[in-house]
């Protein structure tokens, strides 16, 4: 599939790229996470997204779900709230870092949060609103938890929503693949990192 991104419209979401969530030294690796990255190649693929949406021009904003020390500030009305923390993507601690060579640079933004959506509770809209853009591009974790709440808030909001199939992953295939391939075909484009790569190239 070919498909058409103009840069100055376009923003990738990284989301939830964090130690705690994807490594194997992190704190859901038993969960599956680490492994089912690894098996998606998540981090290259996330990592070679982000270098054309940079070479190309088009922003790149960083969202990641933190925990709070102190009070249940994240919530405990449903299973996926009370299975955070309190060590555990800790604000300030390792878990909760970027996975190295995913930092952001120059301007790019990161936004905190302690909801699924990237969206909720944030400012994220406005930001992408104010620089113009209209289509998100969504890599990152878990595909099937914060990946999806955020693409349906980002379709919801009015923009041109495109998940990358292979930058994405989750705590299982099955996971994955049921978040891919039942309700969000009717909500965003599923993508590869190679078609993204192929839709930003450098300026010429």
């Amino acid at each position: 599939m070919t498909i058409q991104l103009d840069p100055a419209r376009t923003a990738v979401l990284v989301i939830d790229m964090q130690n705690d969530n994807v490594l194997a030294e992190g704190a859901f690796a038993s969960f599956g996470a680490a492994q089912h990255a690894t098996e998606q190649n998540v981090v290259a693929n996330v990592k070679s997204v982000m270098t054309a949406a940079r070479r190309a021009g088009a922003a790149v904003f960083h969202n990641r779900i933190v925990v709070f020390p102190g009070r249940s500030y994240g919530g405990t009305n449903a299973p996926i709230f009370r299975m955070l923390g309190p060590e555990s993507l800790k604000v300030g601690s390792w878990g909760a870092a970027p996975i190295e060579g995913l930092e952001p640079v120059a301007d790019e933004i990161v936004i905190d949060r302690v909801r699924m959506s990237a969206f909720n509770g944030t400012q994220l809209d406005t930001l992408l609103r104010n620089i113009g853009v209209d289509t998100v591009v969504a890599v990152g974790v878990w595909t099937n938890m914060a990946v999806e709440h955020s693409v349906r808030d980002a379709a919801d909001a009015g923009y041109r929503t495109l998940i990358v199939s292979d930058a994405t992953s989750s705590i299982s295939a099955e996971w994955h693949h049921a978040a891919l391939s039942y309700a969000l075909t009717n909500i965003a484009e599923v993508v590869t990192t190679a078609e993204v790569e192929a839709a930003l190239p450098a300026p010429a």
